[in-house]
C-alpha cells in the first residue's frame, strides 16, 4: 500500500470514529478479515489513485425494474382513483391549471391591477375587501361587476335568487316575456345586499348592466352563504358580492331577542360554509368578493395604547381568501371650494399570487366612480405614451394646457381614453406574461 492510499485509508477511519455505534465501527473496521457477519468495504488496496479525478466513474443507484414497476402502479392507482372520484380526482399541476397564467378581471383601475401584480383579481378565488365606513368598498365592487360583464359569457337560462322572510327560488325560462334578465352576451354576476344600502343609479352611472345583475335580500346568514355556494357549483356566475359579512345575521339572533349573548355564532357560520364553498371553487371561475367591516379591540387598544383593528367574521375569511384588500381613505377631493370625491389608497395586504404590500392611490369622485381619466393620464406620462413638457400635455398632436384640460379632452372625446388604457395593459401585463 503506497503513501496516498495509507492516507486514504486513515482519512475514513478517522471518518468512522465519529459514529456513536461503536459495535457498527469495529464490524466496519473488520473489512480486511474473511468474516461473515462483517460488511464488505471497498479494497483500498486496489485503489488506483494515480489517474485523474475526472476518471472517476460513480456508481448510479437506479433500478429501472423498480422504476417501471413504480410507474405500473401509480397508473394503477390513478385509474382506481377516476373510476372511484371521477377523471379529474387526481391530475398533474400543468393539465389541473391547463396555462401558465391565472384568468383575472380587471379592478377597473390600471393602478390598483398594477399593485396587484397580475392585472386583476383572480378567478376560481375569494378576495375579501376591508375598511371603514365610507372607504370605497362597494364602489370598487361594482367596478369589478362592469369589468367582468364586458368579458362576456352567454348563457341560455338565468336565475333571480330573492330572500326576504323565507328564502324562495324562481327560475324563469329565457324565453319567458317576463325575464328580468336578459338574455345578452354579457357575464352574469351577482350582488347580496345584505346592507340594503346599493344604489341602483350609482351602479349605472359606474356601467354596471343592472339588467344582467342578479341582486339577492337575504333574511339570514345561512340562506345567504348557501345560495353563494350554489350559485358557486353553477359556475354560471363571474362575480359573486357580499356586502358584508358584518351585516350577516345568524338565524338564532333573528329568533332570539335583542341583548342575548350569542358570541362567536357568525365566526362558526363562516367558517362552517367557507369550507364547504371553497371546495365548490376548485371546480369553477367564479370570484367572490366579501366586503367587510372593521372593529377595534378596546381592551387592547387600552392594554398597548394604540388601537388595534380587526375585521368581522373571524379568522376564517382571512385563511381562505386568496386576496385581501384593505382601503384606507386618505383625504377629500376638491373643485375650487366643493367637495367633488375622495382620496382612496387600497393596500394589497394579503396577496397568494404575487409580491404583498403594494399600494395604489385612487380617487372616487361622488356618483362616477374612480377618476379613470386621471389615472390613465398620469400613467401615460409616466410610460411615454403621452407627452408631458411642463404644464403642457401632447395628445394626439394636440396641445393642452394644465391637468384639468387634459383630463377634460380624455373625458369628451369618445375612443381616446380606451385607446390608451389598452395601450397602456398591453404595456404593464400582456408583455410581462
Amino acid at each position: 500500500m503506497n503513501g496516498d492510499q495509507a492516507a486514504l485509508k486513515e482519512g475514513f477511519m478517522a471518518f468512522l470514529s465519529l459514529f456513536d455505534n461503536l459495535s457498527l465501527v469495529q464490524s466496519l473496521t473488520s473489512c480486511d478479515s474473511n468474516e461473515s457477519n462483517s460488511i464488505p468495504l471497498p479494497n483500498f488496496n486496489a485503489l488506483n489513485l494515480s489517474g485523474d479525478a475526472s476518471e472517476f466513474q460513480f456508481d448510479e443507484f437506479r433500478d429501472d425494474n423498480k422504476e417501471i414497476k413504480k410507474d405500473g402502479a401509480l397508473r394503477d392507482a390513478l385509474s382506481q382513483l377516476s373510476g372511484d372520484f371521477g377523471r379529474e380526482s387526481m391530475l398533474s399541476l400543468q393539465r389541473f391549471f391547463r396555462s401558465r397564467h391565472t384568468p383575472v378581471i380587471s379592478t377597473g383601475s390600471l393602478k390598483l391591477d398594477l399593485a396587484l401584480g397580475i392585472g386583476g383579481l383572480p378567478k376560481g378565488r375569494m378576495v375579501e375587501i376591508y375598511g371603514r365606513e365610507a372607504s370605497g368598498k362597494t364602489t370598487l365592487a361594482l367596478h369589478i361587476i362592469k369589468e367582468a360583464q364586458k368579458r362576456g359569457g352567454a348563457f341560455q337560462r338565468s336565475w333571480i335568487f330573492l330572500f326576504w322572510l323565507k328564502s324562495v327560488l324562481i327560475n324563469i325560462p329565457a324565453g319567458n316575456s317576463l325575464h328580468l334578465i336578459a338574455n345578452m352576451k354579457t357575464g352574469y354576476c351577482a350582488y347580496f345586499d345584505v346592507e340594503n344600502a346599493m344604489d341602483p343609479s350609482l351602479a349605472e352611472a359606474i356601467g354596471v348592466n343592472t339588467q344582467n345583475l342578479l341582486i339577492s335580500l337575504p333574511d339570514c346568514a345561512e340562506n345567504l352563504l348557501c345560495a353563494v355556494d350554489t350559485l358557486t357549483k353553477s359556475g354560471s356566475v363571474d362575480v359573486i358580492v357580499v356586502d358584508s359579512v358584518a351585516a350577516l345575521v345568524p338565524q338564532c339572533e333573528i329568533d332570539g331577542s335583542i341583548g342575548d349573548n350569542k358570541r362567536d355564532v357568525q365566526a362558526r357560520i363562516m367558517t362552517q360554509a367557507l369550507r364547504k364553498i371553497s371546495s365548490s371553487l376548485c371546480r369553477s371561475n367564479t370570484l367572490i368578493l366579501f366586503l367587510n367591516q372593521v372593529r377595534y379591540n378596546s381592551k387592547q387598544s387600552q392594554a398597548f395604547g394604540h388601537m388595534d383593528e380587526v375585521t368581522c367574521g373571524g379568522n376564517a375569511l382571512k385563511f381562505y381568501s386568496a386576496i385581501r384588500l384593505r382601503m384606507i381613505r386618505t383625504g377629500l377631493l376638491k373643485n375650487e371650494d366643493k367637495v367633488t370625491g375622495l382620496g382612496v389608497c387600497v393596500q394589497v395586504v394579503k396577496n397568494k399570487l404575487a409580491p404583498v404590500m403594494q399600494k395604489a392611490e385612487l380617487g372616487i369622485q361622488f356618483g362616477r366612480g374612480f377618476c379613470r381619466e386621471s389615472e390613465v393620464l398620469e400613467l401615460a406620462c409616466e410610460y411615454g405614451i403621452i407627452n408631458k413638457e411642463g404644464s403642457n400635455y401632447y395628445i394626439e398632436g394636440k396641445i393642452f394646457s394644465g391637468k384639468q384640460e387634459a383630463e377634460r379632452y380624455l373625458a369628451e372625446k369618445d375612443g381616446v381614453l380606451e385607446n390608451i388604457a389598452m395601450a397602456l395593459r398591453t404595456i404593464l401585463f400582456e408583455r410581462k406574461m
